[in-house]
């Protein structure tokens, strides 16, 4: 059955830790999943959180670690010694327990290595430390399971055996030479089926899709994807086999880029959560409020530039809106399937030209079926000789916005920029300028006589 917290369940968990009562805590926790107790702990006061996970069995306890939010670990961490948290390094995979490792001050990093009981894991550990973060030997795990090209079946399967202690998921198995450089792999099915004294030289198959260490974590994320891989292998330069990527840590990366992407869209400066701090919020989401404020004080002062056209027709005041919106929208759109286009990395993407030409008809046959509801909207109103002004106003502001939603996401990609800055509030406020001021002078040219 689903676990849901509920406010009464995590009121008597609290009462529980507050009494020290060890026993019903640990049968509580033994019901739940370790991704139930992940929001138990988040709820907690990180010292609440810190008495609970110290009852839990330490492979339990490294899971949970392992899946908690970054914030939330880093907090949680700060009240535990060294001593407390080597034994849950010890049961992590090694990517997880850097990527936890990487998140304490180096002098803790250090004492916690020290103090691993497995000197592999610790080895494993150190090898990773030195990657930089965003390519793919900072995402990889060293615990896999590699074979000899030239053992039998027989001593294949006892070589698994014992590898495989160390391994969570087998995904496959790495066949490599003497010098340890990657050959290919062989399914478990073809070990299971093949003589005792078969030669892995004569099972394993060749064609092994792998990544190089300096490779990006989103090339790898595209490259699992392609090829609809569970686990990839990692390799240096000369080939030689260091580690494996497995789907989750790439499902993690994907969930990260989608949130970042969201994020900038939204107009927000970074993460934030519901239960941040006023202040943090406040900060995260002024930055582009502020912006599009001098937008709109801008828009504000063209407006102001041209009070004698509107002293002459009020009414031109009333299509101020659908100007400013319709820009914006149009930007938005687009600039959302440049994006869509610049993450397809198969190299048949569309070239400038066919993207210009493309954007340009489908802007002129929105811009004159919107120019043309809009226009039939100032005869309903009384003010039959705007219908032009309104009409061809609206069909500037969509191809305008239409070659800014193109352009700007494609430039900012070029010089090296996150293209996703290109949409949101930056789209929409320099549209409401430029559409406002298109508005105007169009209105002022064909209302010259009026």
């Amino acid at each position: 059955m689903t676990f849901e917290l509920t406010k009464d369940y995590l009121d008597r968990i609290q009462v529980a830790i507050e009494a020290g009562n060890d026993s019903l805590l640990r049968l509580e926790m033994e019901e739940l999943y370790p991704a139930d107790i992940s929001g138990i702990l988040d709820e907690l006061e990180p010292a609440s959180a810190h008495y609970l996970l110290s009852l839990l069995d330490k492979s339990v306890g490294a899971e949970i670690l392992a899946n908690l939010d970054q914030t939330e670990r880093t907090n949680l961490l700060k009240l535990f010694t060294s001593f407390e948290i080597a034994p849950f390094i010890n049961q992590m995979d090694s990517d997880d327990a850097v990527d936890v490792l990487n998140q304490q001050p180096i002098q803790i990093r250090e004492e916690v290595i020290g103090l691993l009981e497995d000197r592999e894991q610790a080895r494993f550990i150190l090898d990773l430390l030195h990657y930089e973060d965003g390519v793919a030997g900072s995402l990889m795990q060293k615990e896999l399971i590699r074979i000899n090209v030239n053992l039998t079946v027989d001593a294949c399967i006892e070589e698994i055996r014992q590898q495989a202690e160390d391994v969570e998921n087998v995904y496959a198995v790495y066949v490599v030479d003497d010098v340890g450089k990657l050959l290919g792999l062989v399914s478990l099915k073809k070990i299971v089926l093949a003589r005792n004294d078969a030669k892995i030289a004569d099972i394993y198959d060749e064609d092994v899709v792998f990544v190089e260490t300096y490779r990006s974590v989103t090339e790898v994320a595209e490259v699992m994807q392609k090829y609809d891989l569970d686990a990839i292998p990692v390799v240096n330069v000369q080939q030689r086999l260091l580690g494996r990527i497995t789907i989750d840590d790439v499902v993690d990366v994907i969930t990260d880029q989608a949130e970042e992407d969201i994020q900038v869209i939204s107009g927000l400066s970074g993460e934030v959560e519901e239960d941040d701090s006023v202040w943090h919020r406040s900060k995260v989401q002024l930055p582009w409020l502020v912006a599009g404020a001098v937008g709109s004080l801008l828009a504000a002062t063209v407006i102001n530039g041209f009070q004698s056209e509107l002293g002459k027709v009020a009414a031109l005041a009333a299509f101020i809106p659908i100007i400013g919106s319709t820009g914006g929208n149009v930007g938005i759109q687009t600039s959302s399937l440049i994006l869509q286009s610049l993450a397809d990395t198969s190299g048949l993407s569309t070239t400038l030209g066919r993207r210009l030409l493309r954007t340009l008809l489908v802007a002129v046959i929105n811009g004159l079926v919107v120019g043309l509801i809009a226009g039939t909207y100032t005869f309903i109103i009384g003010e039959p000789r705007l219908f032009f002004v309104v009409a061809s106003s609206l069909l500037a502001v969509v191809l305008l916005a239409s070659f800014m939603g193109t352009v700007t996401p494609l430039l900012l990609n070029k010089i090296g920029i996150n293209p996703a800055v290109a949409s949101g509030p930056f789209i929409t406020t320099a549209n409401d300028l430029i559409g406002i001021g298109v508005y105007f002078m169009i209105a002022q040219w064909l209302l010259a006589e009026v």
